[in-house]
């Protein structure tokens, strides 16, 4: 299982971390979003087949792209 623990700068109230959860949690092969209002981070675990660039693409698509490092 891979883990990825990123910033969305976009985070600023429950919505947002619902639509994050909801959204990407429907990617085959996610089994775990948690996005945290306070500190704007998200932390997925998938499998196959989902992958960063699905889950990235995801979140690009619904307008919470992940911060570049």
């Amino acid at each position: 299982m891979e883990r990825k623990v990123f910033t969305v700068n976009e985070i600023s109230c429950g919505h947002c971390t619902g639509a994050i959860e909801e959204e990407v949690g429907e990617i085959a092969g996610v089994a775990l979003v948690e996005a945290d209002i306070d500190s704007k981070r998200v932390m997925v675990e998938w499998d196959a087949p989902a992958s960063w660039e699905l889950i990235k693409a995801k979140l690009v698509e619904i307008e919470y792209p992940p911060a570049e490092a």
